[in-house]
């Protein structure tokens, strides 16, 4: 996030050296009248102005979590300046968090992030359930390999033994939350992707028709990244956005391990409690 300020700060201290860029004009030039509340102009560039309005209409309620702005272009003759300023404001608040790219979407504000718990049970249908949202999974695509080395050893399966490898992705009230790659031994799943489809993309559903109706989180480890352009489009987000990123493995509670994960999250949209497992 921090990056995404620096990189507006910068477009605008290199120009000395550059020459003059597209927003010199609109520096000179005072805020239009179509600006709310109108009155004396406040210091400082006009782009940080226009991404104080917008900050202050997100914070007055009115546009809602899931809002999508108008268009660059749009913002830019309400403003009465260059679409280039228009998306240095957009590019800052995306930075601070308060709006997101989504394809297909354009800018859209975003609302408080859902707590995904994780503990010694994790449950993506019960952490969206308790906000009040419901989750839809989808298979994006599966195939069957040769376990890695990494693969094999978390999964206590011989090196060069056949796994799934499935392809998910999750979302709640519409939007995107997360994308998994599961990574499940084949000779206990026999033909687990198919279960997965008629459980509607539900691991829990599908461990049920091998009659697992109980498993645990037996490892996790969590790190911030940002998206490329994979992942931007598993998770319909702008490349270079925020998210996290959650390895782990599931299995039953005498400790035999199940599947191994690789999980993205948007991070606009989820943040991670972590519980104790004691």
């Amino acid at each position: 996030m921090i990056g995404l300020d620096i990189q507006c700060d910068t477009a605008m201290t290199v120009q000395g050296h550059m020459g003059k860029t597209d927003t010199d004009e609109d520096e000179a030039r005072p805020m239009p009248s179509a600006r709310r509340g109108g009155g004396a102009n406040i210091l400082g560039p006009v782009w940080s102005r226009i991404a104080d309005d917008i900050a202050r209409a997100i914070e007055r309620g009115e546009h809602a979590p899931g809002t999508v702005l108008p268009g660059a272009a749009e913002l830019a003759g309400h403003y009465g300046v260059n679409r280039h300023t228009v998306r240095q404001a957009l590019l800052h608040l995306q930075g601070l968090g308060m709006l997101a790219v989504e394809r297909g979407r354009g800018t859209s504000v975003v609302g408080s992030r859902v707590p995904y718990k994780i503990g010694r049970r994790v449950s993506m249908r019960t952490n969206f359930a308790a906000a009040g949202m419901d989750v839809t999974g989808e298979i994006l695509g599966h195939e069957q390999r040769v376990a890695t080395a990494e693969e094999a050893a978390a999964l206590a399966i011989r090196p060069g033994a056949a796994v799934w490898v499935v392809r998910t992705r999750s979302r709640a009230a519409g939007a995107v939350v997360s994308s998994g790659l599961h990574v499940l031994p084949v000779a206990r799943f026999e033909a687990f992707p198919a279960k997965l489809l008629a459980a509607r993309g539900s691991i829990s559903g599908a461990f049920r028709a091998y009659g697992i109706d109980d498993y645990v989180r037996l490892s996790t480890r969590l790190s911030a990244d940002v998206a490329g352009p994979a992942e931007a489009e598993w998770l319909e987000i702008a490349v270079g956005a925020p998210l996290m990123r959650s390895r782990a493995v599931d299995g039953l509670t005498d400790g035999t391990p199940l599947q191994a994960m690789d999980s993205l999250f948007a991070g606009s949209r989820v943040e991670m409690l972590i519980e104790p497992t004691g």
